[in-house]
């Protein structure tokens, strides 16, 4: 497919190719500039020899290192009643002399445990002579080895480990990796060419691919999937939630909206609704089909010459505790940062900069930041890291009277260089940016070769430049484009860079961020596994429609589930002027949302539409400066734990045959359930999960199930969890103004309800605190407070 969907087949149709196959050969064989690299098609190429995984050759359980043998085959074609077949079939070597080569080579398998949780699978299609490097996706560049949490015992046909949260089996012929979990059930299994003789459809098994073209070599590691199996993760996707029966391609693009199958943020991490989940350990592009070729497999074609898989075990929480623990958990933002961001696209001008800040404070509309998009310069887009002097008479001035009116001030910058551009010569002639096989550079534009040390070095100190005139937090815009056939410092081609180009880019923001201002913060468009551990990051150009606030909503639960605890979206969309109606909700779902930035094509200001509209912007944002002590205290868990602030139902309530369906609610932190409504209604179906859960703004009791309910005062459905304390604070212009010594602790009871509990996370950062209520008459008072003395608390009982 090209980058816009449309297949170059289709274009050969469009454009009267049909008579000429080589004309329809030319244009199939043209790919549109950073179209997604989809690398299953190397998996049907009859040019190919295929490897198919047969039996463990050798194994030493102690140290869990063997070999793997695999037999080579073809794809042959038989035709039967005028149906044609492709399938694999035995061959004998090719190679000359045939002394000299492998026919059916025994490769390295490996088998290591990070914790009782956490198993990891290795394996390559041939010797590995590159410099093994640390790994930028994991933890201090390595996984934990911890073999002493599992049990090793000989099995007939095989090996089983064991510990207390499931086990693994290895057998011998035919070869197989079994996961089961603590009971006993068959969680998946890898997928040997014998496990599909029952069927006429040909199946591809675990296997490699050697492509004829160049002898380059892409492991397809091929795993069962079972009846009703549901599939979530991969990054911000804004497909269908579950991704059974899809191909889901992952290669970092600039996906132009969140309506179509591309993604800014893809993560090779998913997780399966039968208790296990997968992280594909490979900057490589992924391609993964979920059953959508033959339903019983899971086809995990890695670009990659070697297949480094780690498998968990546990419900949807354990699962992104074990893969945040492996992969880095997000660090905590200041509190600030949890503040209104105004922004459009674009300031122009001090001058601008200051009626912004004014008026959000004349018109009352609670903030903490604004952000100078793409006109900061001197000619707009054209990023130097200077401002315009004709345009911002002393920018330094102008942010420390920002600072002073509880305001910080974030930059747009992106990391490509246009000829036109200042720096352009500077980057180039000392080899900063990415280079072609030539040594020239690839596009028009020079791109920062992220994986150069000494551009990095360039790069932050242009930032840190910044940094002292007064900006707090830096836009990490763009970075999909990084060259896919370029050359790297790191010595790799984009092959392997492309996808690991954000992981860099967010890393050396977010590390000079943290040495220059001591706190860990940036807000940025483009990632990869790991990119987690550098908040926070937003969702990207989306239309200004109903489809699209449905979409980013889809994104952001998924992106959640990759182990991202922080996201954001423009409020309203991006890309023309928002609706009115859909700004209006769009509005309290971004209030709601861990981070919230309205953005986007002029007007985004609240006062610039009408009385009404700024009377419901301003009680919306007032909800969410209310709610502040709740979304930090919940922030604060989240981090901590490796879950999402914005989190799928089935976290919480993994048990809940329903809450596996539903993709257009979420859980806000554990305790509150957001329902935006997506169309110019009033009500909307509402699911709710197993307890009683009672309605934020009109009080009312619901039992678990489907309702229809109705919107309150703000438009959007908002329900608190029975049994729930939930901490607010004074209203305030800014975080800043914040009187964190006197909370009112809202609880949420239904009536025979004699206790609740809700938490609580100072700014002062101490650790996060519970605080318990009990029923006395016909109020609630606090039974344990952990912070006497330090705030007085007020109860309210929400009835």
């Amino acid at each position: 497919m090209s980058k816009n969907g449309i297949s170059k087949t289709v274009l050969a149709l469009a454009f009267g190719f049909i008579g000429s196959t080589s004309a329809t050969a030319q244009i199939q064989e043209v790919d549109i500039l950073n179209t997604p690299v989809d690398v299953s098609k190397d998996f049907v190429d009859y040019n190919n020899t295929f490897y198919l995984a047969d039996s463990l050759a050798s194994f030493n359980p102690e140290t869990g290192i063997g070999t793997v043998k695999y037999l080579r085959h073809d794809f042959q074609t038989r035709q039967a009643f005028n149906n044609m077949l492709m399938r694999p079939i035995p061959v004998e070597a090719n190679e000359f002399p045939a002394t000299e080569y492998e026919s059916s080579p025994e490769l390295p398998f490996q088998v290591q445990f990070v914790s009782d949780r956490t198993i990891r699978i290795k394996m390559a299609s041939g010797p590995q002579f590159h410099n093994q490097q640390e790994s930028l996706m994991l933890v201090n560049g390595t996984a934990p080895n911890n073999p002493e949490a599992w049990t090793y015992s000989k099995i007939e046909g095989g090996h089983q480990y064991s510990s207390e949260h499931g086990r693994v089996e290895i057998l011998v012929q035919p070869w197989h990796v079994k996961l089961y979990d603590e009971n006993g059930k068959l969680l998946t299994s890898t997928l040997h060419l014998s496990d599909t003789e029952n069927t006429y459809t040909p199946v591809l098994p675990f296997s490699y691919v050697r492509r004829n073209s160049d002898y380059s070599k892409s492991m397809a590691a091929v795993l069962t999937l079972e009846p009703g199996e549901k599939i979530f993760g991969l990054g911000e996707s804004f497909t269908q939630f579950n991704k059974r029966g899809q191909k889901v391609v992952l290669w970092v693009d600039d996906a132009n909206g969140v309506q179509n199958e591309t993604m800014y943020k893809p993560i090779p991490f998913y997780m399966s609704s039968r208790g296990y989940g997968v992280f594909m350990h490979t900057s490589s592009p992924i391609t993964v089909d979920f059953g959508k070729y033959f339903n019983a497999a899971n086809n995990m074609m890695l670009g990659d010459d070697e297949a480094d898989l780690f498998f968990f075990l546990g419900e949807p929480k354990d699962i992104l505790d074990e893969y945040t623990d492996l992969t880095g958990k997000a660090e905590m933002p200041p509190l600030w940062s949890f503040g209104f961001w105004m922004s459009r696209i674009t300031y122009f001008s001090e001058e601008e900069g200051r009626e912004i800040a004014s008026n959000l404070r004349k018109y009352e509309i609670p903030s903490d930041v604004i952000h100078f998009d793409t006109g900061w310069f001197d000619v707009d887009w054209r990023n130097n890291y200077e401002f315009a002097a004709d345009r911002f008479d002393d920018p330094v001035d102008m942010m420390a009277d920002m600072k002073e009116e509880g305001f910080h001030v974030s930059l747009w910058q992106l990391p490509y260089f246009t000829p036109k551009n200042t720096l352009f010569d500077e980057i180039v002639e000392n080899e900063l940016a990415v280079k072609d096989r030539k040594g020239n550079i690839p596009y028009e534009d020079a791109v920062l070769d992220f994986s150069n040390p000494e551009t990095v070095e360039w790069y932050q100190g242009k930032l840190r430049h910044l940094f002292d005139q007064g900006v707090g937090v830096f836009k990490v815009d763009f970075g999909e484009a990084a060259p896919a056939n370029g050359i790297y410092h790191s010595g790799r081609t984009g092959f392997y860079e492309h996808n690991l180009y954000p992981l860099r880019y967010n890393k050396a923001v977010a590390e000079l961020t943290k040495q220059e201002k001591g706190y860990s913060l940036i807000w940025a468009r483009s990632t990869w596994a790991g990119s987690q551990r550098y908040p926070l990051h937003w969702g990207g150009d989306a239309a200004t429609t109903n489809t699209a606030m449905s979409a980013t909503l889809r994104g952001g639960l998924s992106l959640g589930l990759s182990g991202f605890t922080f996201w954001s979206h423009d409020v309203g969309g991006f890309v023309t002027k928002a609706p009115e109606d859909l700004y209006r909700r769009w509005t309290p779902f971004g209030m709601l949302s861990s981070h919230v930035r309205s953005h986007g094509e002029p007007p985004t200001e609240p006062w610039l539409y009408n009385e009404g509209f700024l009377k419901a912007f301003r009680k919306a944002d007032n909800m969410r400066y209310k709610l502040m002590p709740y979304i930090y205290a919940q922030a604060k868990e989240s981090s901590e734990n490796g879950l999402p602030m914005m989190r799928a139902l089935f976290v919480e309530y993994p048990n809940d045959a329903g809450s596996w369906l539903i993709d257009d609610q979420y859980l806000f932190g554990s305790s509150m359930l957001v329902a935006p409504l997506f169309e110019e209604v009033s009500e909307r179906q509402v699911y709710l999960p197993e307890g009683k859960w009672i309605d934020y703004q009109t009080k009312e009791v619901y039992e678990s199930g489907w309702h229809t309910i109705k919107a309150g005062d703000i438009p959007i459905i908002v329900l608190v969890k029975n049994g729930t304390v939930i901490p607010h604070i004074k209203l305030a212009q800014s975080t800043h103004a914040m009187d964190w010594s006197k909370l009112d602790l809202k609880v949420y009871a239904s009536e025979g309800t004699n206790s609740a509990t809700g938490q609580v996370f100072l700014p002062e950062g101490d650790a996060l605190q519970t605080i318990s209520v009990s029923k006395r008459g016909n109020s609630f008072e606090v039974t344990e407070n952990p912070l006497n003395g330090k705030i007085t608390f007020k109860t309210q009982w929400q009835k």
